[in-house]
């Protein structure tokens, strides 16, 4: 069975994003701090999304995750990886509203640069300039032709390219070539792990070269550097994936891509075990006899609002839950204040003035 999923009607349940500009107008300014200390360290899609925030802060329009990535072609996980390095670089600060969603970006000054405290900001004073301990990927330079000359005099590599043209069912373009020999001497991918990546993002319906390049990236921010650890890494995924399908009766075809967005979404973001994930799906298919990834949605953000981390927690929810409508039912339930045969009848509530007032203009 197919579902669809419209994806306007899912982004109605994504509150939008403001930004939080500091007092500049007129231009877009960028920082020489910026630009000396923090871009050199920065991945270039982080250094792209800062960029694109700073310019947006002007405009003072709301934003979302979603648009901000259709904006610059990434992923909402790419937009969300950034805005987390930027936050702990100590050059934005974010807030998230009642749902975890994040709902305020502030730009913070540069130290020693800019002295104007941030209007309506929740940070109290700038954040020292701290620059991540993190991994960062080499810039891809076009190889020189001497260079790719001696790599295609590599076994591997001309092994390599040749499975690469299957898998992706074309000849490979200068541009495939060169973000191969990317992953290959940048990167330090070695060639099977490389192999293994095209053969996993082409299972995954995609044969661009720009997703492939994404998916490496990914890797090795994960840390990712050999075979057995990409397998465990997408393994793990995938059979989540469908296990959370399944819970909803969808059977037999891979997710889509908003789908995994969402999943993601309850499985990383949101941080709920799978057992809980499929226990809000099981739900809602009991309550509304269909697959309703948005229906899901609302159960989850319900219950990380009331801080349910195990199964236990629900019950402990569930329990509450029959505790009060008991409550409430015998509050509305009458008392016989006697055991004659009057207070024996069921009692009814007469407005005796009204039903006077109906005879008389009979």
């Amino acid at each position: 069975m197919r579902i669809h999923i419209n994806r306007k009607r899912v982004l109605e349940f994504m509150s939008p994003i403001m930004i939080h500009k500091l007092p500049w107008t007129g231009v877009t300014v960028i920082s020489n701090q910026f630009l000396d200390l923090y871009m050199p360290q920065a991945n270039g899609e982080f250094v792209k999304i800062y960029l694109y925030l700073l310019r947006m802060q002007n405009l003072a329009q709301p934003l979302s995750l979603t648009s901000i990535a259709d904006r610059l072609n990434c992923t909402e996980g790419d937009v969300m990886r950034a805005l987390k390095y930027w936050e702990k670089s100590g050059l934005l600060s974010l807030t998230s509203n009642a749902s975890g969603e994040i709902s305020d970006i502030y730009f913070l000054d540069f130290p020693g640069e800019a002295t104007a405290s941030l209007e309506a900001s929740p940070v109290d004073s700038v954040k020292p300039e701290v620059v991540p301990n993190v991994q960062k990927a080499p810039q891809k330079v076009t190889l020189t032709a001497d260079r790719l000359k001696e790599l295609k005099e590599n076994e591997d590599v001309v092994q390599l390219l040749y499975i690469a043209e299957q898998y992706l069912g074309r000849t490979l373009t200068a541009t495939d070539t060169n973000t191969l020999m990317y992953f290959y001497d940048q990167l330090e991918m070695s060639a099977e792990l490389i192999e293994y990546l095209i053969e996993y993002c082409v299972s995954k319906g995609s044969r661009s070269i720009r997703y492939i390049e994404k998916v490496a990236l990914g890797w090795r921010e994960d840390g990712i550097t050999t075979v057995t650890m990409a397998k465990q890494s997408t393994s793990a995924y995938n059979k989540d994936y469908f296990t959370v399908l399944k819970a909803l009766g969808i059977k037999n075809r891979n997710p889509v891509n908003l789908e995994i967005t969402m999943m993601n979404t309850w499985l990383q973001e949101y941080g709920f075990s799978l057992d809980i994930v499929v226990e809000a799906c099981t739900r809602t298919v009991l309550q509304t006899g269909q697959p309703s990834m948005q229906y899901t949605d609302k159960i989850l953000q319900d219950w990380r609002k009331r801080g349910v981390k195990h199964k236990k927690d629900i019950e402990a929810l569930d329990s509450a839950h029959r505790t009060r409508q008991k409550a409430s039912k015998a509050e509305s339930t009458p008392k016989n204040t006697s055991n004659n045969r009057f207070n024996n009848f069921h009692q009814r509530d007469y407005d005796f003035a009204e039903y006077e007032k109906k005879l008389l203009n009979q």
